[in-house]
Parts: structure tokens; sequence; C-alpha cells
């Protein structure tokens, strides 16, 4: 054993922060150099959204929570947009690198597996919270809508970007090919976020549809940010919390795990 690995020391030091900060720096520049795709394209999405939906109801449709519809409805889309980005991010960036075979670029730098997970993650990250910004820009012009509840706010976005990015890693580590990337999409994620009180309260639905809502973490984060804009929400806020953190912590747990035993990334 070296002087440099003696104690588990590496001879950059215990984390690799240069390495860390050129992963980050990458992830983010993927996104941020095709931004009218990544950061304009949601925006227009949500405003469609929006305009559909009130073109659609329009007043006809009565308050829920105390508070008009499409206000109801503008953070629920805002978040699905956070989390469907963040999930993009992570999930395209390995997957393209397994299919192209340049995914070696990455595995070979002495990156430990949390420095993998926390680079990829930091992109999804700023992606999703670039994407809240946008939307609430828009919605305040537009709606006069403003955020009752900031702090709320950043961490229900922050946590609801890490929980999908996580997800995403797992995503683009288990599919070999972007077929089986539509797959995951299509057949989880768009579920999970369509059926998670979105477009709807949760008061609304059956009991037995309801029960089984609560289960999904991504209806705690969407009641969260819509408690931080609007001051409403269909459950406790910090429950929901500290539901979103512990759901972050397993999730991204699972994808260090994979890293870290190289599952589908060494052949």
């Amino acid at each position: 054993m070296t002087s440099d690995t003696k104690m588990g020391v590496r001879r950059f030091g215990r984390v690799n922060w240069l390495g860390l900060l050129t992963l980050s720096q990458r992830e983010i520049l993927r996104f941020w150099s095709v931004w009218t795709q990544t950061l304009l394209a949601p925006l227009v999405t949500a405003g469609l959204f929006l305009m559909i939906f009130n073109i659609a109801i329009g007043p006809k449709r009565g308050d829920v929570l105390g508070v008009p519809f499409i206000s109801f409805l503008a953070p629920g889309l805002m978040m699905m947009a956070v989390i469907q980005n963040a999930f993009a991010n992570t999930s395209s960036s390995i997957v393209i690198s397994k299919v192209q075979g340049n995914i070696v670029d990455t595995l070979m730098p002495p990156l430990s597996a949390l420095e993998m997970v926390l680079g990829y993650l930091s992109g999804g990250i700023v992606r999703g919270f670039a994407v809240a910004i946008g939307i609430w820009l828009g919605l305040y012009v537009f709606l006069g809508m403003g955020i009752a509840h900031p702090l709320y706010f950043a961490a229900f976005v922050i946590l609801g970007a890490a929980f999908l990015g996580g997800l995403g890693i797992i995503a683009g580590i288990y599919a070999n090919k972007f077929d089986q990337m539509a797959a995951i999409t299509n057949f989880i994620i768009t579920p999970l976020a369509f059926l998670s009180g979105s477009f709807y309260s949760i008061t609304a639905l059956p009991d037995v549809i309801r029960h089984i809502t609560l289960f999904n973490p991504i209806f705690y984060l969407i009641d969260g940010v819509r408690y931080s804009v609007l001051g409403v929400s269909d459950g406790p806020v910090a429950l929901g919390l500290l539901i979103s953190a512990v759901s972050v912590i397993i999730v991204n747990t699972l994808a260090w795990a994979m890293i870290k035993t190289g599952y589908r990334l060494k052949a």
C-alpha cells in the first residue's frame, strides 16, 4: 500500500472535488447548451396546458381547496415539469453514454460512487430548479401568482428534482436501449406524475384510490409545492417534507449501490 492510499485517503483527498465539479459542470452544460429544448420547451408546454384547461373548463369549474381551479392547477403543472426534466437529465445522460459506448469516460476517472451520484444529480437539480423558476415567472406575469412560502418552495423543488434525478440514474443504469428507457418513462414515471394530484384534489377521490395515492411520493412533492405557492394543501406539509426527504435518500442510496457494484455498467 502506497502512502497515497493509506487509511483510505486518495492522493487528491477524501473527496475528489475537481472531478466532482467537472462532472457537475458537464451535466449542467449538457442541458444549458440546448436551452430551447430543455428550459424553454417546458415553459411553453405548461402554458399550453393552462390555456387549454382554461378554455375547456373556464369559470364553470368551482374553486378547489378555496382557490380558483387554474390557480390550483398551476403549481401541479410546475412540479410535473420539474420532475420530468430532472428525470430526463440524469437518465438520458447515462443511457446515451451506454448506447454510444463512452460510459467508460465517466467510469475510468477516480470518482467514487457517491461523487458520481452527486455529479449526475447536480445537473438534474439545476435543470429542475431553473424550470421551476421560469414557470413561476410566467405565472407571476400572467396570473399575478406569488410564492406564499419561499423556503418550502425551494425545499420541495430541490427534493423533487433530487428524487426524480435519482430515479433517472437508476433507470439510465438499468436501460441498455432507448426503447427500454421509453418504456420506463411511459409506464412508470408518467403514470406516477399524472396520478399524483396534479390536476385534482385527492379529497375528490374514492377512499380506496385516495389511500393508494398516499403511497405515491410524487403526491407529497406536488402537494408541498402547491402549499408553498398558494398556502393550501391536501395533507400535512411537514409530513410531506419528511416523506419526500426519506424518498430521496432511499432512491439515491439505491443509485449509489448500483454504481458501486457496477450493475449493468461494467462488462
